[in-house]
């Protein structure tokens, strides 16, 4: 690196400054000529950006802060007589009238398929058939479930099984609940009574079923004719070493016998010689049988006695099917519902129309839920057009509306349902209203444009001023007003008094100006109907129009 001390410096140490002579502090660096260019340029910039900021901020003030209380002069027009409608337009979109779309119940299996895209179907023509295992399988447990139920049903009458007479029998209250498998008393048939007796096997060629016999019961002194029912051929050892048959003897009860009486019989041998029996036995009811409720529920009533006579058919106990009744309908929605997913896996056309689309092909698998044929009765369209709340009350069911495509189509367009319920929107509700359009010739298709216009209401000769005049204010009560400015050489009767520190825009009575209240009727977006409060040729209040001379800030309308 050079050396940046003069020659004439003295040498000092490293460690001591030179020291600088008066003259030399007296010394200026003096400026190039491009630094002195760059410092005018700096110069000049900071003037030209505080001119303009000046300018931003004197333009604000002036257009913003500073009062002007130039306003313009009053713009008014006078009230005339004319005619208006009321019109609605806009576009809908068409739509078909009906739309069915054909889905799967179950999982399955396509066996045939018998429409595709573009046939042309009636109600309750054949689509497809599919074949499902689960489907039949739901069928099948919804199917027994419901007959269970209704033996159920059946049963909450307990009925004697034969003739007899009731023992050993539960007593219930009425609205007592009777559970299902419960028993509530012993049926006996005591109109013929049975004997269980023992032979010895050296009369086992004399005795055969059928065979007459002897009955006695030496307790009532009773002899009567039985009969051989039954003959088993056991091995009863005696006490004495001998081998017996039972024989079972059934005879008419006279009706003063009873069971566990002790009883004998006797029967002849084929050389007319008397058989008797190795002892006595003991009578016993012809049939016993122990009832038992096969269904439950409270008791509705009782016919149970103890010792009571009943004949085969009679009711014994009934329970109320209140219980039940709810699970049978449950059952049968059940059912019906697992019968309609088997009678929808072989399909008809819902209805007559046009087939959109098919997605099935024969052997393909389908799940439950795929939608797979789609149909569209295009014979009659659907378009729904909104109406605001200004016209609504004009549309009527019935009334008959043109509309027409993008190529000048036309077609009419029936009213056949008015919404309740408008939609709310900025400043004002619309309501949808849907037409029906006749589509015969097939020329109008699923998901066109169309527009439509036509006049919801007119009124001729009456009296119309320009939409602005008409205005709404407070009085000086708070009260919302719908009012004109009328200009009048002196305070009309009817006008109305005003806080005019809190308008801004409207004309003072100073000015020859007053307050009217009006009533309206029909509007567009230029005029408005006066239906009272206003005459024609009455000079109204449009707005304060603006100089372009004056450069006031006046609010209103620019003159030429």
């Amino acid at each position: 690196m050079p050396d940046l001390q003069t020659p004439d410096a003295p040498v000092r140490a490293p460690e001591q400054a030179p020291e600088q002579t008066p003259e030399k502090k007296k010394q200026k660096r003096v400026r190039t000529a491009a630094e002195k260019k760059k410092v005018v340029k700096r110069v000049i910039a900071f003037v030209v950006a505080a001119a303009i900021l000046g300018g931003i901020i004197f333009g604000m003030w002036f257009l913003v802060f500073k009062e002007d209380d130039t306003v313009g002069m009053i713009y008014a027009e006078p009230a005339y007589i004319g005619s208006i409608q009321s019109m609605v337009e806009g576009s809908g979109n068409a739509n078909a009238k009906e739309t069915s779309t054909v889905t799967i119940p179950a999982n399955g299996t396509v066996q045939q398929v018998l429409v595709t895209a573009g046939d042309v179907v009636t109600a309750g023509q054949p689509l497809f058939s599919v074949y499902s295992q689960t489907a039949q399988d739901a069928l099948a447990t919804a199917q027994t479930q419901m007959d269970s139920l209704t033996e159920k049903l059946a049963n909450l009458t307990l009925t004697a099984p034969f003739s007899g007479k009731l023992m050993e029998v539960t007593e219930f209250q009425p609205g007592d609940n009777v559970g299902e498998g419960s028993t509530v008393a012993t049926l006996v048939n005591d109109t013929r009574l049975k004997l269980s007796l023992y032979f010895s096997y050296a009369y086992e060629n004399d005795i055969r079923v059928g065979q007459t016999a002897m009955v006695t019961v030496p307790a009532v002194m009773y002899t009567g004719e039985g009969v051989v029912e039954k003959i088993n051929k056991v091995s009863f050892i005696t006490p004495e070493g001998g081998i017996y048959f039972e024989v079972i003897v059934a005879f008419d009860n006279p009706g003063t016998l009873t069971a566990e009486m002790d009883a004998s019989v006797a029967l002849s041998a084929a050389d007319g010689s008397a058989i008797f029996p190795y002892e006595d036995g003991k009578t016993a009811y012809y049939e016993t049988r122990t009832l038992i409720t096969k269904a439950g529920g409270p008791l509705v009533s009782s016919n149970l006695l103890n010792y009571a006579n009943v004949r085969a058919g009679d009711a014994l106990i009934t329970m109320s099917s209140e219980a039940l009744d709810q699970q049978i309908a449950t059952a049968q929605e059940a059912l019906n519902e697992a019968q309609a997913n088997v009678d929808a896996l072989n399909a008809v056309a819902p209805i007559d129309g046009t087939v959109i689309s098919c997605t099935l092909a024969e052997g393909g698998e389908v799940k439950a839920g795929d939608a797979v044929v789609t149909i569209q009765n295009t014979t009659t369209m659907v378009v729904t057009i909104q109406v605001d709340d200004r016209n609504i009350g004009f549309v009527k069911l019935g009334d008959m509306i043109t509309l027409s495509n993008y190529n000048g189509g036309s077609y009419m367009g029936t009213v056949t349902n008015v919404a309740m319920q408008g939609e709310v929107g900025q400043g004002m509700s619309t309501y949808p209203v849907t037409l029906e359009v006749d589509n015969f010739d097939g020329s109008l298709y699923a998901g066109a444009w169309l527009d439509y216009s036509f006049v919801t209401s007119q009124s001729d000769g009456c009296v119309l001023v320009p939409t602005t005049a008409v205005k709404s204010v407070a009085d000086a009560e708070g009260n919302k007003q719908t009012v004109a400015f009328v200009q009048r050489p002196e305070r009309p009767d009817n006008a109305l008094d005003l806080d005019y520190s809190v308008l801004a825009g409207v004309p003072k009575p100073e000015e020859g100006y007053w307050p009217v209240p009006v009533e309206t009727g029909i509007s567009d977006a230029k005029q408005v109907e006066i239906t009272s409060g206003i005459q024609e040729g009455d000079m109204v209040f449009i707005n304060y129009t603006t100089d372009p001379t004056n450069g006031g800030m006046g609010g209103g309308i620019m003159i030429g």
